[in-house]
């Protein structure tokens, strides 16, 4: 049996790993307008930081509760630690810090040009070369999702660049993991990698910002700390143990593109909760890029 990694193999699309990929791009999706709400109490450090390492804590009790193992071999500390970096650490800080320079909007615009990022390494490192079903289902998928964000004037200007630099570097990060994921698999139990991917990853980033971050946990209404409970249950408990879960049973370069779907759901959640305008164009827009994302699983 050829593998998925061989040059020149066809790759197998799992229909369990595009149910986790749902179910991944949902959570992080709803998660966009309620992160939106959330920053206006904690800053990006303080709330990233503080929801992961409760999100791990859970996620280490259900791995017991499950009977899986939290024990992590010594020969895969590094590229654990690696992973937790670039899948978490990297993403979360780079993109906390760029929407200090860009709003929401334009981050969003830059940080999911991860797909690009991750169809180009996963040639070289892992021979996945693109096809052209594939190559045309990325270009559907960012021609729409850039329409989306489009309408907001991106524009970038000599202020706006540490922004986008780093929302550009999160996203290269987050695509570097994603593919050595797939060449360097953790080979722990799917939870138990989740919870030590995640506490590892933003462990450093609560320390930080417990130093540096003016919170306003006080400020947070019930509905508040109920949104706050999705950020950490909904982000980190369930989307990052499916993203986990569908970025082992699908080719590096078809989860990342599937995730350009997150934005998607961003803007109409954002519409609804935010009433923020959602035109015909938009809707257009929307289609395409979801047009995109599915014929990327057909590839």
């Amino acid at each position: 049996m050829t593998s998925d990694n061989q040059p020149g193999a066809k790759a197998r699309i799992a229909p369990a790993g595009l149910a986790f990929l749902a179910i991944t791009s949902l959570g992080w999706g709803f998660n966009w307008p309620i992160t939106k709400y959330l920053v206006g109490y904690l800053p990006p450090l303080t709330l990233r930081g503080t929801t992961g390492v409760i999100g791990s804590i859970l996620l280490a009790i259900i791995a017991l509760l499950w009977g899986q193992t939290l024990r992590v071999p010594l020969a895969l500390w590094p590229r654990l630690v690696l992973a937790a970096i670039l899948n978490v650490g990297c993403w979360m800080v780079l993109m906390g810090f760029a929407l200090l320079y860009l709003p929401a909007s334009e981050a969003t615009v830059v940080a999911y040009t991860m797909p690009v990022w991750a169809s180009l390494l996963a040639w070289p490192i892992l021979g996945e070369r693109p096809n052209l079903l594939r190559v045309l289902s990325l270009l559907m998928a960012f021609a729409g999702l850039t329409a989306i964000l489009g309408s907001h004037g991106f524009a970038a200007s000599f202020s706006k660049l540490p922004g986008i630099l780093m929302a550009l570097g999160g996203a290269l990060g987050f695509a570097l993991g994603t593919v050595l994921a797939k060449k360097w698999p953790l080979h722990l139990p799917p939870v138990s990698a989740a919870a030590w991917q995640i506490g590892v990853g933003c462990f450093p980033i609560s320390i930080v910002g417990f130093f540096v971050d003016k919170s306003n946990f006080a400020g947070l209404s019930g509905g508040g700390w109920l949104l706050f409970g999705y950020s950490t249950v909904g982000q980190f408990c369930i989307a990052y143990v499916a993203w986990f879960a569908a970025l082992a049973r699908l080719p590096a370069s078809v989860a990342a593109i599937g995730t350009m779907a997150v934005p998607v759901i961003g803007v109409i959640t954002s519409a609804v909760a935010l009433h923020e305008p959602l035109g015909i164009g938009q809707i257009a827009a929307l289609l395409f890029t979801l047009a995109g994302v599915a014929l990327a699983t057909q590839s």
